[in-house]
């Protein structure tokens, strides 16, 4: 697998990489991350067909998708260590 280029966008590191017959698009943010996986076919060969494909709309529901990780994530954590109620201190005199 080799990177073929990276994709501007605002709030996220988008990764392009070619291998054998494939494009994959990774998408980062945080310690998050998505990656589509596409066929090479004709009309989706490069760099250029991937700018085309992942539009506004696309990264729109890339970064919605985020959202929903995150908050699983956070609700996972708060399951596994919930809040405990503050320890008071002694009373020192």
């Amino acid at each position: 697998m080799r990177i073929i280029g990276y994709l501007e966008h605002p709030r996220l590191k988008v990764t392009v990489f070619k291998m054998d017959n494939k494009l994959s698009v990774k998408f980062e943010t945080g310690m998050l991350e998505q990656t589509y996986k596409f066929r090479t076919q004709s009309g989706l060969e490069g760099i250029a067909d991937i700018e085309k494909l992942v539009d506004t709309s696309f990264t729109s529901k890339v970064e919605e998708q985020f959202s929903q990780m995150q908050k699983h994530s956070f609700e996972a954590f708060e399951r596994l260590l919930p809040d405990e109620e503050e320890d008071e201190f002694d009373t020192i005199i």
